[in-house]
């Protein structure tokens, strides 16, 4: 290696200094991007230095083939479930310009978790038992539901409508209950029965 070979010197150092940027980063597709640009040097390396072979197997599996199979796994698990009944959603034909005190905690809960790059996702359930049901089997994070729909001797009007949040992911509801500042819902951690946690 003869002194106009300093560049490889240079790339060399950016490995470890770019190795660091990922494990340092909190947004997980920023650090997809930057494993992404890793990878690429690295090949690079690798091919300048007279290994082909390993270049095409970095380039190919530690970087394409990696970052695809990472991308899939975090799209899929940063995802927050909430169940909510089917009635509550509002409906497709509905023009009304004025936001429901229902779709205004969704958007709540929703910027909370984007906060984190997370997204939320609801999922409609046609009865309270099903919806239950769905958060025992741990088919969602979260349930949310109205009182009245669960006792109807409780109907109250649209502006003192509350809703009850049901969690069953102890982060999650320590997250809702420390920035959900919405007077409009009371929240509930639930155990689920393999958790081998008490219910609090």
């Amino acid at each position: 290696m003869n002194a106009n070979d300093t560049y490889i010197y240079a790339i060399t150092a950016l490995l470890p200094l770019t190795a660091c940027m990922v494990v340092t980063q909190v947004n997980p597709y920023n650090a997809l991007v930057i494993r992404g640009i890793l990878g690429a040097m690295a090949a690079m390396l690798y091919a300048i230095l007279g290994a082909p072979d390993v270049a095409l197997t970095e380039a190919l599996v530690g970087t394409m083939l990696a970052i695809t199979l990472y991308a899939v796994a975090v799209r899929s698990s940063l995802v927050m479930r909430l169940g909510v009944l089917k009635d509550e959603l509002p409906q497709a034909d509905d023009n009304s310009p004025q936001i429901s005190p229902f779709q205004q905690l969704l958007n709540d809960i929703g910027q909370i978790f984007r906060k984190r790059q997370m997204r939320l996702e609801v999922v409609p359930y046609p009865d309270t038992e099903a919806l239950h049901q769905a958060l025992i089997d741990k088919e969602v994070h979260a349930t949310c539901v109205s009182p009245e729909q669960v006792d109807p001797d409780k109907a109250t009007t649209e502006d003192e409508k509350s809703y009850h949040t049901a969690i069953r992911v102890k982060r999650i509801y320590e997250i809702m209950q420390t920035e959900l500042a919405s007077p409009s819902t009371t929240l509930t951690y639930v155990s689920t029965p393999d958790s081998g946690e008490k219910q609090t």
